[in-house]
């Protein structure tokens, strides 16, 4: 569907620099754009190459100026490249109803808005709110709680007694409520204790694919509203995620440690169990965290370390060649030199 730059203008509350009545069809990275295309730039040399493609108009901020293109300044160019995508590429619309492959209890509650694609089964006691997509091969288990246009992809997993909030979107292969990894040593064998929480997702969340979040051993596993999980994330019992955290692939948080809000986990980020983190920790990619951290530390390595701290070891370890060099270089002088002064036999 087209739209007028104007009205993408009035969409993102920015401006229209040119002509205001230009028709756009498409959304497209410069080096892909064809005519009818709105591309963006955000500093200089993203715009050196929009103005020279093929794009009809580009969205800016700051003082950009141009012969050429149609702009549309906006305040922040990155952000409005997020809201307008959707214009041009608007989700897939599910329609209402259950899919006749569909297996639903008796006693699930289930919105008349809301999708029950092919081959899904909702168990007992189940709710399922307005709008609510369960787009194909999902499992419910007894007792959970969907909050209104959540959207669960294909091959999802809920256990029993989950409950997600309004807006959450959880990608394929996810297993979300799985058993905690529980077991105490007994007379040479180990005794599973048994995971009889739960998990509590926020509104807002987004969960990727093949995420594993386990139910808690006795309280629930808690993921605060806002909070974004990449692919390969796997989240240990009775953890505790604030609101709006960052958790990118690969991700491993062992059980019971609570993280504030606003926390950033680099890719491939190990956090030890029972541990703090303070609101708007940043933890560096590939770095293992074995202590508590406070508000605002940022921190890299294994273990992990304040950032700074770091990056002066890895600075002193570079240069740890050249200063063994240069102690091999003095030993030789001083030995040569010792045997020079050295008293001389009749």
């Amino acid at each position: 569907m087209p739209f007028t730059a104007a009205e993408i203008a009035s969409q993102l509350q920015g401006e229209v620099l040119g002509e205001a009545s230009l028709a756009l069809t498409g959304f497209a990275p410069a080096d892909r754009a064809q005519p009818g295309d709105l591309t963006f730039a955000e500093n200089e040399d993203y715009f050196a190459r929009a103005e020279t493609s093929a794009a009809s108009a580009i969205l800016v901020d700051g003082n950009f100026t141009s012969q050429k293109k149609v702009l549309i300044r906006v305040p922040n160019a990155r952000i409005a490249f997020a809201k307008v995508l959707p214009l041009f590429f608007p989700e897939p619309v599910f329609p209402a109803g259950i899919h006749p492959t569909a297996v639903v209890a008796p006693s699930a509650q289930i919105d008349p808005t809301a999708h029950i694609g092919p081959h899904c089964i909702v168990g007992e006691q189940v709710r399922i709110g307005a709008r609510v997509v369960l787009q194909g091969g999902d499992f419910v288990g007894p007792g959970s709680s969907l909050g209104d246009d959540t959207n669960i992809f294909p091959n999802v997993t809920i256990y029993s007694r989950s409950q997600l909030g309004q807006r959450v979107r959880i990608h394929s292969g996810t297993v979300i409520g799985s058993d905690g990894f529980g077991y105490v040593f007994d007379q040479g064998a180990h005794r599973k204790v048994p995971q009889i929480g739960n998990v509590i997702i926020g509104d807002d969340v987004e969960i990727g694919a093949n995420v594993t979040v386990d139910r808690g051993a006795l309280g629930p596993t808690t993921i605060g509203k806002g909070t974004k999980i990449d692919n390969l994330v796997q989240v240990a019992h009775n953890v505790t995620i604030g609101d709006h955290c960052l958790l990118v692939s690969q991700v491993g948080v062992a059980g019971s440690t609570r993280m504030g809000n606003y926390v950033i986990l680099g890719g491939q980020v190990g956090l030890a169990g029972h541990l703090k983190l303070g609101d708007r920790v940043t933890v560096a990619a590939q770095s293992g965290v074995m202590h508590d951290l406070p508000a605002g530390e940022k921190v890299l390595g294994t273990p992990a370390v304040p950032d700074r701290q770091a990056k002066r070891q890895l600075i002193a370890i570079q240069q740890l060649p050249e200063l063994i060099r240069r102690v091999r270089e003095l030993e030789r002088k001083l030995s040569s030199g010792a045997g020079e002064n050295a008293p001389k036999k009749e």
